[in-house]
């Protein structure tokens, strides 16, 4: 029996309650940035659609109870942005544990009965409470399992629910990983050119690229929890890049990590993140020449503008 269906046995028998994968769906532009919401209980819904789950987002007492996982770090970046290449390089380092897309997002708890439900409200602990402890406890595992001391998750759609993974837990640290708007759209076309035009890849990838500018407007904590560092210049000075990536983690740097091939190449897995022959080479590759201001569509220019790509 799988996993899943062993956890579900074992949560019916005791609780009621049941753990699911998340129906995929096309992920929502997130609202404007606003101050994070305080550590109450919360909740909204919209009408026709699931109500968005109550949680609580620990206090700085309640960590040690309430997760396992302490100081992960999430890469927010849009799709076809380096990401992949980000985690394989941070995955060779002996203390750095970057594993393929976990889109723990997409993994929601359910009550099997009002019995379980009214069980868990006694407890103080609601659905989305309990999809925390389901996350962390997902995230902790694996980072067990990989004798290493610090997990990195690089997610892109991770990007349109950056508040709750705050909350989630509140000791986050954010990579902010960007790269040119255009050349983004045009390897996300690449990519899959049958399926959609370049005009029509450019508008996709900008909901995420607007979903990663909206967790850095609405990013706290400073340097000490925040770091930005572009596709470009990791393509060109990798060392440079993650010597300064190191520090921001807390690690030495280890001249390993730019010859991440020859200790991780069995982690690329087919729509986990890129896993074409540029990725497998197992050494960072030179990234693709900038366009030309003339070549930015009108779609991208604001994001160039805020990202420091155009005039």
């Amino acid at each position: 029996m799988s996993l899943m269906g062993n956890l579900n046995r074992a949560l019916s028998a005791t609780t009621g309650l049941q753990v699911r994968r998340a129906t995929p769906a096309a992920p929502q532009q997130p609202p404007s940035p606003s101050p994070s919401p305080s550590p109450s209980k919360k909740a909204a819904a919209k009408p026709g659609k699931r109500p968005t789950p109550v949680y609580r987002c620990p206090a700085p007492g309640d960590l040690a109870t309430d997760r396992l996982l302490r100081r992960p770090v999430f890469i927010m970046s849009p799709v076809r942005s380096g990401s992949t290449l980000l985690r394989m390089l941070l995955n060779a380092h002996p203390r750095l544990h970057s594993p393929h897309e976990l889109h723990i997002r997409r993994l929601e708890v359910d009550f099997g009965s009002k019995l379980s439900q009214r069980a868990m409200s006694a407890l103080d602990l609601e659905r989305g409470d309990l999809e925390h402890l389901l996350w962390d406890r997902v995230m902790h595992r694996e980072l067990v399992r990989s004798g290493k001391d610090v997990l990195v998750e690089k997610t892109p759609s991770n990007a349109f629910v950056h508040r709750r993974i705050r909350d989630c837990w509140p000791d986050a640290r954010f990579v902010f990983l960007l790269r040119h708007p255009v050349s983004i759209a045009r390897s996300w076309h690449e990519g899959d050119p049958g399926r959609r035009t370049f005009e029509e890849a450019a508008a996709d990838a900008l909901r995420y690229m607007k979903a990663v500018e909206n967790a850095r407007n609405a990013a706290t904590g400073g340097d000490e929890r925040n770091h930005t560092l572009r596709y470009e210049d990791l393509t060109a000075t990798p060392e440079k890049e993650l010597r300064d990536l190191c520090a921001f983690l807390g690690v030495a740097f280890e001249a390993s990590m730019l010859d991440y091939g020859r200790r991780d190449d069995t982690q690329v897995v087919k729509g986990l993140g890129d896993w074409r022959d540029k990725i497998r080479t197992g050494r960072v590759q030179p990234g693709r020449a900038l366009p030309a201001e003339d070549e930015i569509p009108e779609l991208l220019r604001p994001l160039c503008a805020a990202w420091g790509y155009s005039a």
